[in-house]
């Protein structure tokens, strides 16, 4: 038998999941930090300085000035990705013009594509 009780192994594994959890929530902020528009090159390099060596402070500074902001920008990315898809699987044929030109003109409405960009690709479908 071993002199370990049950209560020092919960708390083990309380503690080992809870640093988990900051590791995770640490980089997450790091990704938003360079997925953020809005900042400049010298605003990512500041929050990313503070973010590594002052991490506590750091992080919860951050979820508090631009947390509103994360949603919004995670969302987009994943509109970005969905697109994506959309438009490689159009380039097997084997969606149609109607669903990739809807989806754009959605991209749009939300601001995630440019005025640019968004002819572009509408070209790109329409050729």
């Amino acid at each position: 038998m071993t002199n370990y009780p049950l209560l020092d192994i919960f708390l083990t594994m309380l503690f080992f999941f809870s640093w988990a959890l900051w590791i995770f929530l640490v980089i997450w902020v790091l990704i938003d930090v360079f997925r953020n528009h809005k900042l400049s090159g010298w605003g990512k390099a500041g929050w990313t300085i503070l973010i590594i060596f002052v991490p506590l402070i750091g992080v919860l500074i951050y979820l508090g000035v631009h947390g509103k902001d994360m949603r919004e920008r995670q969302e987009d990315a994943l509109d970005e990705q969905e697109y994506y898809a959309a438009s490689v699987a159009a380039s097997d044929g084997s969606t149609s013009t109607a669903f990739q030109l809807s989806k754009l003109a959605d991209l749009h409405d939300r601001g995630v594509l440019t005025d640019a960009e968004f002819e572009r690709e509408k070209q790109k479908i329409l050729a």
